[in-house]
Formats: structure tokens, sequence, C-alpha cells
């Protein structure tokens, strides 16, 4: 019975964790206007009659702060990747030079950093549901394990407040992460 209670809680830090790192990474996604790989790494590239993601067709390097450089393993898919790019929301305009991709990344208006804030907030408060989902399935996992009769009211009411104190603990990892990239966003 303990070691059931204990995997319900140790598989809901284990969900919580994840979503933190999913949010993290759809933070890394939203341009602060430093250069940075992940900016572009998942975009969808047509790449003969697919999808794939750019990460996988081409290597991407920050020779600077404010500069991208995509090189692809295949020289043909060059347009594809550069079409993508200029259609992506990034508001980038891509230079080929037959050999190499490279981006140019401009620090984003005042304007724009209020409208990519909302953004990042949205992304947070979507990791912050995540994590409450996450709490109300191991809660009714809990309530299940009392309704069968292995677990007492007691115990369900300890492990409650666990599962309460873990999440708190996560949202407010979430709410520093937040901040961190708010701090950056509005970084000149």
């Amino acid at each position: 019975m303990v070691e059931e209670i204990e995997e319900i809680i140790r598989e809901c830090a284990d969900r919580m964790a994840k979503a933190i790192s999913h949010t993290e990474s759809e933070f890394a996604s939203v341009r602060t206007g430093r250069a940075a790989p992940a900016l572009v790494e998942r975009m969808g590239i047509d790449y003969y009659g697919s999808t794939v993601p750019l990460m996988t067709i081409a290597g991407i390097s920050v020779p600077d702060a404010r500069t991208l450089t995509i090189t692809p393993y295949d020289r043909s898919s060059l347009g594809a990747i550069e079409r993508a790019i200029r259609d992506s929301d990034l508001g980038v305009n891509p230079t080929n030079d037959g050999n190499l991709i490279r981006i140019t990344l401009q620090p984003p208006t005042e304007e724009r950093r209020r409208e990519l804030i909302k953004v990042v907030k949205q992304k947070a408060e979507e990791g912050r549901v995540a994590i409450r989902t996450v709490r109300r399935n191991a809660r009714h996992q809990l309530e299940q394990l009392q309704k069968q009769g292995t677990m007492t009211t007691d115990d369900l009411a300890t492990s409650e407040k666990e599962l309460e104190q873990l999440t708190a603990k996560y949202i407010a990892e979430l709410d520093r992460a937040l901040e961190t990239k708010e701090s950056d966003l509005l970084e000149v």
C-alpha cells in the first residue's frame, strides 16, 4: 500500500518535471533578440514532400550574439529552408550564399517585446495547467486506492498534502523560469 502511494507521488513529480522542461523548451523558441539555435531547430521544412524539423537536415551554429548560420547537409534543401524561415513568424530575412543561410537578428522593438511577453505568459499558463492536470490525475488515483479500501482517510489526507506541496514547488519553479524569460525579453 505504502509503495503504491509512493509510486503515485514519484510518477506525479516526474510528470511535473517534464511539464516544466517542455514549457522551458517552449520559452526557448520565443525570440529575445539574441541568437539561439532553439529559435529555428524545430521549424518544419518541406523536404522531398514531407515536413521535417530543421535540426535533422542542417547544422545550426551561432557565430556571434546576433547571427545564426544554418548549413544544410544537402545543398538542394537550401531553398526550402530559406522559404520556411522567411514564411515563419520570426520576422527575419535570411540570406543565402549558396552554401549556408545566415540570419541576422535585430533587437525587437518595445511593442514586439510586449507581444512576446504575452506569448511567454500564455506558454507559462499552459505549463501551470499541465502541472495541475498531473496533480488532479494523481489525486484521482489516490482516491481510487481509498475507495478500494487499501488506503485510510488519514493516508489520503497526508498524500494530498504532499501532492499540494509538490504542485506548489513546480509552479514556483515555472514562475522563476517565466521571470527569467521576461527579463531576457525586456533586455535591450
